[in-house]
């Protein structure tokens, strides 16, 4: 009787002897019965007993050439398939380029140039000669005392086209009046 032996992480039974083995014969020969031998390697008699193979020594299967098929052609018994990748890439990248072109014309039709849509104000002005000492807060307060100083002196600021919120002495400049 034989034992089993452990061998890594499952049972494992040593083969059958070799008494009991015994050797199939290829399609077309005649059938062996006897126990195997070292003689039924050996090469065949005839060379159409036995299949054809390529050049690396592998069998073929019936019916196909002798020539070793290259890597750019198909074989003709199974269809072809896509991997999983494949046919994320099939069709994700054509709805990603199109929400991406959504995106770009969204951003085209809603531009910045078309949402001033109302007609600039005019605003009553002034023309004031600048006295020592002086600011532009002080002629805002002065002129538009209902209103926001700080909006007053940007807007005296861009109305006389000034580089900064500093006035000289003598200087005239127009500053919105109040209504």
């Amino acid at each position: 009787m034989v034992t089993p032996v452990l061998h890594g992480s499952s049972l494992w039974t040593p083969a059958r002897p070799e008494s009991h083995l015994r050797l199939i014969s290829a399609p077309g020969a005649s059938p062996s019965t006897g126990p195997l031998t070292p003689s039924a390697f050996a090469a065949p008699s005839s060379p159409h007993s036995a299949r054809p193979s390529d050049t690396t020594g592998t069998s073929m299967q019936p019916g196909t050439s002798m020539q070793p098929r290259t890597s750019t052609q198909r074989s003709t018994e199974r269809p072809l398939t896509l991997t999983r990748r494949g046919r994320l890439l099939l069709v994700g990248l054509p709805i990603a380029l199109a929400v991406a072109a959504l995106i770009l014309l969204a951003a085209f039709l809603t531009s910045q140039a078309q949402a001033g849509e109302s007609a600039p104000t005019s605003t009553a002005t002034v023309e004031v000669s600048v006295a020592t000492g002086e600011t532009l807060w002080d002629l805002a307060v002065l002129y538009a005392p209902e209103r926001d100083p700080r909006d007053v002196v940007a807007e005296i600021v861009e109305l006389n086209d000034l580089p900064s919120s500093v006035v000289q002495a003598g200087q005239s400049i127009a500053v919105p009046a109040e209504g």
